[in-house]
């Protein structure tokens, strides 16, 4: 493949409603969904994709039936054991993004132990945004900021580069591209900053079916888009077009 983007964002969603129809508990389409996730990592490993961020528990969700709640936190807790060992053997390296407080004590366990057995490697850069909201990550953002210049009596100079490192995301470029799955056409307060750019690509698929296949397409994509980030491009087909 030609011009893969360097960082996919993904929104995985429509675990949920393929149970339903599936006439399964909720639950069993979050599991259908961990192994989709090993699937595609597995690919974007494979084809050379240095940065995979996963959207998997918002901020928002803990508005959800507690029974639910709890069975995620438990699979989530057993997709980072399990799949330890694997991210080592493949060079996987971990990152988590999001607010530590009210995730149970085990799951920050296995997250952390995951982190640090992973942090030595080189390969793909996978990133969990758990328990994440975007307005959430600026407002701390402001306010590590503020408690530096309150810290030495002087503010520092603000740019675009210095707040980017004042986020959970410091040192990870933007991404290129996001995915939602499900046919849904919001960000859900996802990276609301580091998206400013991306190329979207939504798809009716709920995720447990989210194939090899579908995300090829989705690479297919945007490898076909011209990308101006505001500028206008010399000699640029005006078929596909893409940015402001």
């Amino acid at each position: 493949m030609k011009n893969l983007p360097k960082h996919i964002a993904m929104i995985m969603d429509g675990n949920g409603r393929w149970a339903t129809r599936q006439g399964l508990p909720r639950v069993e389409g979050h599991q259908a969904g961990a192994e989709t996730v090993d699937r595609i990592v597995e690919e974007a490993r494979r084809i050379g994709i240095p940065y995979v961020t996963l959207y998997c528990l918002s901020s928002e969700n803990w508005k959800r039936p507690k029974p639910e709640i709890d069975a995620l936190m438990e699979l989530l807790k057993g997709y980072l054991r399990s799949q330890r060992q694997k991210m080592i053997d493949s060079g996987i390296r971990l990152k988590f993004i999001g607010r530590r407080h009210p995730l149970p004590p085990d799951v920050l366990e296995a997250l952390d132990e995951a982190e640090k057995a992973t942090a030595h490697l080189t390969g793909l850069t996978l990133v969990l945004a758990i328990n994440y909201g975007s307005r959430a990550e600026i407002l701390e953002a402001v306010e590590k900021i503020a408690g530096e210049a309150l810290r030495t009596g002087k503010l520092p100079e603000l740019t675009e580069e210095t707040f980017s490192e004042a986020l959970y995301t410091a040192g990870i470029p933007d991404p290129d591209l996001l995915i939602r799955t499900a046919g849904e056409s919001r960000l859900s307060n996802f990276l609301l900053w580091q998206l400013s750019y991306a190329e979207i690509y939504i798809t009716q698929v709920c995720w447990p079916d989210f194939s090899i296949d579908e995300f090829h397409r989705a690479l297919d994509s945007y490898s076909g888009r011209i990308r101006r980030f505001g500028a206008v491009v010399e000699n640029a087909s005006d078929k596909n077009p893409s940015g402001q």
